[in-house]
């Protein structure tokens, strides 16, 4: 069994959501029709809180465990995928969100290809990932380096030449925790 079919049951006990108010500004869902992919999500428990925000919600995730968690929300439709190879259209989505998952995806430059790829004109990808720049991150980074997690932590410096490498222009932003927030705009 893996890490994450294991958590799944627990882990929104254990890891809650941001809050909505803190990802909403870079989100700036108003823009209809605003669909939105939420990219490596899990259980759901980010774009779960956000139905009201957008006419469709997707999360994409490889685990089955937690795409079941996802279903149980109202509004969120599972998809079964591995973010590296997306099974939408180019300019499907007009959001794209990943939390706290890039640095689980095994290949996070294709990843975000494929997170632009499926972007419409003008839509917004948002990215928050641990900063690995914080000493807490490293610390969490070696401890799942020990769980043989796989994880690899990316600079919001590189995640954002990664989403401008593939035509969008981006910003950084870091809060006051751990976090930062890479978001970007396709061409």
């Amino acid at each position: 069994m893996d890490h994450f079919s294991f958590l799944a049951p627990v882990y929104e006990k254990f890891i809650p959501p941001p809050d909505q108010d803190e990802i909403l500004p870079y989100l700036q869902p108003d823009v209809p029709p605003a669909r939105l992919l939420d990219a490596g999500g899990g259980t759901g428990r980010v774009s779960g809180q956000l139905q009201s925000y957008f006419s469709q919600i997707v999360v994409a995730d490889l685990n089955r465990s937690m795409l079941d968690r996802s279903a149980e929300k109202t509004g969120v439709i599972p998809v079964s995928s591995h973010i590296e190879k997306l099974p939408f259209p180019d300019n499907t989505f007009s959001r794209v969100l990943i939390v706290d998952a890039l640095h689980h995806f095994c290949d996070q430059e294709i990843a975000l290809y494929e997170s632009v790829r499926v972007l419409t004109p003008g839509g917004r990808i948002v990215v928050g990932e641990p900063d690995i720049h914080k000493f807490g991150v490293k610390v969490v980074a070696f401890l799942e380096k020990l769980a043989f997690m796989r994880s690899h932590f990316l600079s919001p410096e590189k995640i954002a030449a990664l989403i401008e490498g593939n035509g969008a222009g981006t910003q950084i932003f870091r809060d006051d925790s751990h976090s930062a927030w890479v978001v970007g705009e396709k061409e």
